[in-house]
């Protein structure tokens, strides 16, 4: 189907869920009136853009009628400075458009669950673990979404073995995807004497948050222990059983929470955790053939695939995936990563167009 005549169907849909939102029988349905007014909010902005692009198309035929008529010379220079920026206009609004018909990702509009773990280089990759985590929660406070730690395995000199958060916000899962993957970092630690560069890295997991309908979890397939807290270096946090460890049976998908005092909070925050993982798990078992024919996008990222780079003696971030280099390291860790995600997801955007295109 021709691109414009898409737009068309999807014009002709959008106003067809306007009538069904306004009849009484839709109304009284709650799950049809969340369905549809969903599926209308997704295709706002599209039907938006198309009309905006029609209306330019409209101007643009006009202007170009009117060289026809018999006009002075600075009339007619007019009319085609004019011309020139509506044809300029109407370039903008087609590229976007076509964008804007990319197949979703359903997860984009969700909230996050992020993981982040020192991997190699002891210490060092501990600190940087919890470097990580400063700069996303930055960015997630820049972009006015919420954060929340589910889990964190801290080494009491500021990072973390593990730490295990949500972030909460409409398109924070969009935004975060292509974080996933290993993050290495070079730099000279505070404790070497000789001021030689190590190289140490983190990894990261980017999980959309599974909603209970999405999927379903028995309470026949989670066993449940709890035991006593502890804090850093083994030294009891408190004597109740307060922690609790889940493990789904059938993936045998363990997750542990001790961050509340309350068992019921340590619970509630191991099953989202727990969810999320669960979901993933079976999303990349059923997405395995799509993401295999797409090896050559940006993608969300393989998490043993060093994805970036954080050189402090150049203040310097590259991205391996896509080739960027910045030399804003000490702005992108205060969090102001939005450069680095832009490009990211243009290029993506890029790459499932030409694919489209084949």
């Amino acid at each position: 189907m021709h691109v414009f005549d898409r737009l068309q169907a999807v014009e002709m849909r959008y106003e067809k869920l306007t009538e069904l939102l306004s009849d009484p029988e839709v109304i009284s349905d709650t799950k049809k009136l969340r369905e549809y007014s969903k599926e209308q909010s997704d295709m706002q902005e599209t039907v938006e853009a198309y009309r905006e692009y029609k209306a330019v198309k409209e101007q643009l035929d006009d202007a170009k009628a009117m060289l026809e008529d018999k006009l002075d010379a600075d009339m007619r220079e007019m009319v085609k400075e004019e011309i020139s920026e509506l044809e300029e206009q109407q370039e903008n609004l087609a590229d976007r458009l076509h964008i804007l018909l990319l197949p979703k990702d359903p997860n984009d509009d969700k909230n996050v669950i992020m993981e982040i773990r020192g991997a190699a280089g002891g210490d060092e990759a501990a600190l940087f673990a919890g470097d990580l985590y400063r700069m996303y929660s930055r960015y997630a406070e820049a972009q006015g979404w919420k954060t929340e730690v589910m889990e964190a395995a801290s080494t009491g000199v500021g990072g973390y073995k593990e730490i295990i958060f949500m972030i909460t916000g409409k398109g924070a899962y969009s935004k975060l995807k292509f974080e996933n993957g290993a993050h290495r970092v070079q730099r000279v630690p505070e404790t070497e004497s000789g001021g030689r560069i190590h190289t140490s890295t983190a990894t990261v997991a980017v999980l959309p948050e599974a909603e209970e309908v999405e999927i379903e979890i028995h309470d026949k397939d989670i066993r449940v222990d709890t035991f006593a807290s502890s804090g850093p270096g083994g030294q009891s946090v408190n004597t109740t059983m307060s922690a609790v460890r889940l493990t789904h049976i059938p993936t045998n998908t363990v997750v542990s929470c001790q961050d509340e005092k309350s068992q019921i909070k340590n619970k509630e925050k191991a099953m989202k955790v727990l969810r999320a993982r669960v979901y993933d798990k079976f999303q990349r078992e059923v997405q395995a053939e799509y993401d295999a024919n797409r090896k050559q996008a940006v993608g969300t990222g393989d998490r043993s695939e060093r994805i970036r780079t954080y050189n402090f003696p150049q203040n310097r971030v590259t991205d391996h995936r896509i080739g960027l280099t910045i030399q804003k390291l000490d702005q992108i860790l205060q969090g102001k990563l939005q450069e680095v995600i832009d490009a990211l997801i243009m290029e993506d955007q890029a790459l499932r167009m030409e694919q489209m295109e084949k």
